[in-house]
């Protein structure tokens, strides 16, 4: 075993020692789902932050920095965007809500404001998604056992699935929470001191202007490879930020309204900021490493093999950091869905507090364990895995939560009209059709689910 490999695995044995000893204060469900609601806004956004730093936000932005160089940029930066949009219009009203009324998931809000067949069809669509984008997370984190000590691909994504799985399982989002600060810390730290470095060797931003090999569009700030490229990621991805629901369920967990605007409006500006790293780590790769075939590998080789053995290893940390912070918050959309949404609604309406918190636990670890086997039995990239969580709360969730919030007069019909548009669309531009340009599955679904909610609503009789 390499030093590498081992100052990993001694964090991670760290992360999860520390998720258990926090999961001892939790004894109700309230607890395990939103942190006995007493978050300030300190811990709100750094939750929030460290959810959204994950595979995507380190690995897939500069794996596609490295391809297509400063439009890359908008992978984090719209996630950016459609926080500013959670924290000051969606996730004030939902937290109100959810204070008044008792709200633990965001199918609550959506039986309450339409009806059951809408939080089961919501429920079941998010299970099924959510999946998906904890299978690219852990891609990500098996990249880097891969690059540092040759690891297949199975081990890797077993030691993050162990990691995740240990201490979220037994806390929840209180364990998550504290979890997510150290993991913060280690992330920024390390970033921090690799860019500097990094920038030198490459011969400073001159030396970036230089690389050679590099398409004229590597430069520009608009440009656009496609669906999930440059700036129609503003449209395509900003979404999902604004109606996630372990993002909007972790906004029931703070204290106030107050709360939730400072620390989601901290969050989303952090996220602007840092969406400068990964761009910036992507371009230096391209100038001292030409010729990365696999994206997935691009950020773990730079860190290993461009920096100082303790600062590379600091740097690694911070990466596999980003991606088990991020599981965490998957693993919470999983665990809540179905012992809250699906469990406690309609298969045991009077269970004990005490059942539903082991069936969410339960959950979790199932959840947990059908994510690595996708990881390593059907998928092999972490934008192409993140690309089908996008669709799916893009086409089913986006447009029945706004609508639910400001339209009135709107009820079930509208909600159930708006997913099954959103679906067939969607299904049918990705299976049907290539999906290049503005012709993909993304856009289209969303804008079906709108069609098919307003033309319900101009039906219904005032």
């Amino acid at each position: 075993m390499n030093t590498y490999v081992a100052l990993l695995l001694a964090y991670s044995a760290a992360l999860t020692a520390l998720g258990l000893w926090v999961a001892r204060r939790v004894k109700v469900p309230a607890d395990f789902f939103v942190a006995g609601r007493q978050l300030s806004w300190p811990l709100i956004g750094a939750t929030m932050l460290a959810s959204n730093i994950g595979a995507g936000a380190t690995v897939g932005a500069t794996g596609l920095a490295y391809q297509q160089g400063v439009s890359a940029w908008f992978w984090n930066g719209s996630a950016g965007v459609g926080s500013l949009v959670l924290a000051f219009v969606i996730g004030p009203r939902m937290w109100r809500l959810a204070a008044d009324r008792g709200y633990l998931t965001v199918g609550d809000f959506l039986e309450d404001r339409y009806d059951r067949n809408v939080r089961v069809v919501v429920a079941s669509l998010t299970w099924l998604g959510t999946l998906f984008i904890l299978a690219g997370q852990l891609l990500a984190g098996a990249a880097v056992f891969t690059v540092v000590a040759g690891m297949p691909k199975w081990a890797g994504v077993l030691v993050g699935g162990i990691v995740m799985t240990g201490y979220f399982g037994a806390g929840g989002l209180l364990s998550s929470v504290w979890v997510n600060a150290v993991q913060l810390v280690v992330t920024f730290v390390g970033f921090a001191l690799a860019i500097p470095l990094l920038m030198t060797a490459a011969g400073g931003f001159e030396g970036l202007a230089n690389t050679p090999g590099v398409a004229t569009t590597y430069f520009d700030p608009l440009y656009s490879a496609g669906a999930m490229s440059g700036f129609t990621l503003l449209l395509l991805s900003a979404p999902n930020f604004m109606v996630s629901p372990g993002l909007v369920q972790k906004t029931y967990a703070a204290r106030s309204a107050r709360d939730v605007r400072l620390g989601v409006g901290a969050n989303a500006v952090a996220l602007m900021v840092f969406a400068c790293i990964p761009v910036v780590l992507g371009m230096t790769a391209r100038a001292a490493f030409p010729g990365i075939e696999n994206p997935n590998t691009v950020l773990p080789t730079v860190l290993l093999y461009g920096l100082p053995m303790g600062i590379g290893a600091l740097a690694l940390a911070a990466v596999f950091s980003a991606e088990v912070s991020t599981c965490d918050v998957i693993l919470f959309m999983l665990a809540t869905s179905l012992s809250q949404d699906l469990y406690k609604r309609f298969i045991n309406p009077g269970a004990s507090p005490d059942r539903v918190l082991l069936v969410a636990r339960l959950a979790a670890l199932g959840g947990g364990a059908a994510g690595v086997l996708l990881a390593i039995f059907l998928l092999d990239s972490v934008i192409g895995a993140l690309s089908i969580f996008y669709s799916l709360i893009g086409a089913t969730l986006l447009v029945p939560v706004m609508g639910g919030l400001f339209v009135k007069r709107a009820g079930s019909a509208e909600a159930l009209t708006s997913i099954a548009c959103g679906m067939i669309v969607l299904l049918a531009v990705r299976f049907g059709t290539p999906a290049t340009g503005w012709w993909n599955p993304n856009l289209w679904g969303l804008t079906a689910s709108a069609i098919g909610y307003g033309g319900m609503l101009m039906t219904r009789r005032t």
